[in-house]
């Protein structure tokens, strides 16, 4: 059931979170707030759909069969200087259909897919999956879920929260977040441009074993990326993304605006530095990148293909003994919240690192039975990580990592992707700031940071409680007690 899960769940952007000080949290309103929402087919509508695609495979001779129904609009609207360069407005729909033949050990799937919700495409859609699944090769770990451990209960997450804003409305909001990235200093004479998208959504998930779910669904972000220069710097961009399943959550665009603005501005004046080994520190959007490069080790595929370096680590410690990870469904406006995961299996709230130790992996159906173990809820990935430190004081803000880091880089930027998911060997291309006793002493370009996950793990000497949320983690900057930085 990809496609519902995609519509639940919120991809995460490079750049969600903060630095130095966050834009201050003042909701951006527009005068077309009060908009009646689009209409989307009802969640009942949604489910007719389903039940007729469940009752066709079972009327051709399927032995099973999952369907996903979901529906969504959007608006994306992108200005430049000012001007608007593109106004995209979108809307949606699909049913993916997975049909099972035979049961036992000798099962077989296929998948279809249509756009088209008359009951003609519908059955075309079925009887194709139905016709796929008889010429694929048996795979007992691709049947349904057990009953036992399907998702009876529904939760009340408080995931829709539509913006009904207009083109014209959207528009000016970019404009704002854009004119107040230029207005700091006339070291910024251009721009990427401001950004402002709202999708949202139904989704529905059903199959033969009686298991339904779904729920209507929204996201909104503003981003904006100013450029600056100056003759003896060159120049430099950077940019800033907020998120929110609530409109009225995000913060008003001129504190964006301003945000990204103050982080071009900082990368005037990046030079290199000479190769080292240092202290290290991610900030936190990029932390929540190498919370990401541990989950992708953790996640079922990547064990039962032997494609990661924690194979036999479950029950050792792995972080430094005081990291705890929560993998937690139920967050109310949650960027990864549900209450079923795509298979339809109850999700739970867990911890899956303790005290440093590795005591739960990311599983779903078809990778918990390859395993030989149970599924965990999480078919499609982790849920909203929280990534914390028992060492964290509530006063330790940004600044007061750079004071425990003392002499080192501050990374802000990461190129490329030079992560060897079997080994842990971890070098990728850096920018940021080099850091002295403490104090921020000039921009940082063109160094590489190198290391070992496994390493880096262990290593860990802090946890900011300058905590954001990036898609489906939520760390604050992390600190690594050192590193290798390839410079000049």
């Amino acid at each position: 059931m990809t496609r519902a899960l995609q519509s639940r769940r919120v991809p995460a952007r490079r750049r969600e979170a903060p630095t130095l000080k966050k834009p201050s949290p003042v909701a951006g309103g527009s005068r077309a707030a009060d908009v009646a929402p689009y209409a989307l087919r009802s969640e009942a509508e949604l489910r007719a759909i389903a039940e007729e695609v469940l009752a066709h495979a079972k009327s051709i001779g399927a032995n099973d069969c999952a369907v996903d129904v979901d529906e969504g609009d959007g608006l994306t609207v992108n200005v430049r200087k000012g001007r608007i360069e593109t106004i995209e407005q979108n809307r949606d729909k699909g049913v993916g259909v997975t049909v099972f033949v035979g049961d036992g050990d000798d099962v077989r799937r296929g998948n279809a897919s249509t756009s088209d919700f008359t009951s003609a495409a519908l059955r075309a859609a079925v009887e194709a999956a139905y016709h796929i699944a008889r010429f694929t090769a048996i795979d007992a770990a691709a049947a349904l879920p057990e009953d036992r451990w399907y998702a009876r209960e529904p939760r009340e997450l408080d995931l829709f929260h539509p913006w009904n804003i207009e083109a014209d409305a959207a528009a000016e909001i970019a404009r704002r977040a854009e004119a107040a990235a230029r207005d700091p200093s006339p070291l910024i004479r251009n721009s990427d441009g401001g950004n402002v998208s709202l999708p949202r959504g139904r989704f529905v998930a059903a199959n033969s074993r009686g298991f339904v779910g779904g729920h209507a669904h929204s996201y909104h972000s503003i981003a904006v990326a100013p450029i600056a220069s100056r003759p003896r710097d060159g120049m430099q961009r950077d940019e800033w993304y907020v998120s929110r399943r609530d409109w009225k959550d995000l913060p008003s665009p001129e504190s964006v605006g301003r945000y990204a603005a103050e982080r071009t501005l900082a990368r005037l004046g990046a030079r290199k530095i000479d190769t080292c080994t240092v202290p290290v520190l991610f900030e936190a959007p990029l932390a929540a990148g190498l919370v990401g490069a541990y989950v992708a080790a953790a996640s079922g595929r990547s064990l039962y293909r032997s494609s990661s370096f924690l194979i036999g680590k479950l029950g050792e410690r792995v972080f430094a003994d005081h990291i705890d990870v929560v993998d937690d469904p139920f967050v109310v406006k949650g960027m990864a919240s549900g209450w079923f995961d795509e298979d339809g299996v109850a999700t739970k709230k867990r911890t899956v690192v303790e005290a440093g130790v590795l005591t739960g992996w990311f599983l779903g159906t078809y990778s918990a039975r390859k395993l030989g173990l149970e599924p965990t809820g999480n078919g499609g990935g982790a849920h909203n990580l929280s990534f914390t430190s028992r060492l964290t004081k509530p006063g330790d803000d940004f600044a007061t990592m750079l004071k425990k880091m003392g002499t080192g880089l501050v990374v802000t930027e990461l190129m490329g992707q030079g992560v060897n998911p079997i080994t842990g060997d971890y070098s990728r291309g850096a920018s940021g700031f080099w850091v002295e006793n403490g104090v921020v002493a000039h921009p940082v370009e063109e160094v590489t940071i190198a290391g070992n996950l496994v390493d880096m793990f262990s290593r860990i000497v802090a946890v900011g409680a300058d905590v954001l949320t990036s898609g489906s983690r939520a760390t604050g900057s992390i600190l690594i007690e050192s590193m290798t930085v390839a410079g000049s």
